[in-house]
């Protein structure tokens, strides 16, 4: 996650919806966005962070700094990964420049350190971070003696209280009446659910792929293409669309994205084609892709951009479906591993539902995402010269990632 900490352009707005719908409608705005995030200072899959010092949560102390994401086609309104990367950043720095709330947060002790065999109590701190889908509550734990930046041994967490799925589990049939490659068969059963963004999530095997999307003679190229032809038809969909249609914010009523899942992994998806034992690791690979239908939601999707990370939203919104198919427990984790992380051990996220809430009939949770976090480094950069440096302005080749 690419952190900007200054120089990003003012936004106006009374909410950090507004800030977020400025940024993306604003085009001498989301031009500094484009040549952050794109080629030659970026890359396809760049994903950022843009601190925002003051929203309308933290006038009121409900929390202590905000944020908006950003990729390589505009704005998201949730991403796990850069949450845990900005838990870590933000307890580090003490420049109140960055972060002016820093010296009013707490260290506390905790003795929930599963990988402590003695169960010696380690520190942690708390913070707040106000993103697009709301207040996400972010525990960062501390070295007791230490003259490094803090979490080189421990995982940070985070529980984001609008990250939740619905009880119900949204199985959906589209039909694929043109029988498009590489999708084999006519019809599709996904879940749609939501984890501070909606996701389309389907087995690998539903789609027609080998069990273990790893393995040849599946490939990234074919995967995606699936990937964008799914996206395409849920939105052609009303009875799909209706799937993610956000109850209270017309902004986050979106397909963010298509995950597609190692069925010979999942426990909580088991397909028609493939049934699979149960398991409490899953592997998937996530596709951001562009939707072009209306401007308001084509500013929200990344182009092609397939996630590194296991994506730690998704993550909130996998968990609890897998709680209402009696998959998981309520406190039990699960860990999830991307295509990217299977390959580096240690590096893939666990996630729980830590609590269950009642409403109206339905239950929602809040879901408890854990990974580490690490620093490669720090970068000032010169926007383009007007006028003469076009290629400056950001590029995306447009190739098959």
């Amino acid at each position: 996650t690419r952190i900007i900490i200054s120089g990003f352009p003012d936004l106006k707005g009374e909410t950090l919806l507004d800030k977020r719908r400025y940024a993306s409608e604003n085009p001498d705005v989301d031009r500094v966005r484009k040549w952050l995030m794109l080629e030659p200072r970026g890359h396809q899959g760049m994903y950022g962070a843009i601190l925002i010092k003051e929203t309308e949560l933290t006038r009121t102390g409900e929390a202590d700094i905000g944020v908006l994401f950003c990729h390589n086609e505009g704005y998201s309104t949730m991403c796990g990964h850069a949450t845990i990367a900005l838990g870590r950043f933000l307890i580090d720095t003490h420049d109140l420049d960055i972060f002016p709330q820093r010296p009013f947060l707490l260290e506390q002790p905790t003795n929930d350190n599963e990988n402590d065999n003695d169960k010696t109590p380690i520190r942690v701190t708390t913070l707040r971070i106000h993103a697009p889908c709301g207040v996400v509550t972010v525990t960062v734990p501390l070295p007791i003696i230490s003259t490094t930046p803090t979490g080189d041994s421990n995982p940070n967490s985070n529980s984001n209280s609008n990250s939740n799925s619905t009880s119900e589990s949204n199985m959906t049939r589209i039909p694929n009446a043109t029988y498009l490659k590489p999708i084999r068969f006519k019809s599709i059963q996904l879940d749609i659910s939501y984890g501070g963004a909606f996701y389309a999530l389907v087995s690998s095997s539903e789609l027609g792929f080998d069990p273990s999307f790893l393995n040849p003679p599946n490939s990234l190229g074919e995967l995606e293409e699936a990937a964008s032809i799914l996206r395409d038809l849920l939105n052609q969909s009303p009875e799909a669309k209706k799937a993610f249609t956000h109850p209270s914010e017309p902004d986050l009523g979106f397909l963010y994205g298509i995950t597609i899942i190692d069925s010979d992994s999942d426990p909580g998806f088991k397909s028609d084609q493939n049934p699979v034992e149960n398991s409490k690791t899953i592997s998937w690979i996530c596709f951001f892709g562009t939707d072009s239908h209306s401007h308001s939601h084509s500013h929200s999707h990344s182009g092609s951009q397939i996630d590194r990370s296991p994506t730690g939203s998704c993550v909130s919104a996998h968990v609890p479906l897998s709680i209402e198919r009696n998959k998981l427990q309520m406190g039990e984790w699960c860990t999830y591993e991307s295509f990217l992380t299977k390959q580096y051990p240690g590096n893939g996220f666990r996630g729980r539902a830590v609590e269950r809430i009642e409403n109206d009939g339905r239950y929602y949770y809040i879901v408890e995402v854990e990974g580490h976090a690490y620093y490669t480094g720090s970068a000032s950069f010169v926007p383009p010269e007007e006028g003469i440096d076009e290629m400056g302005n950001g590029f995306m080749l447009g190739l098959r990632s």
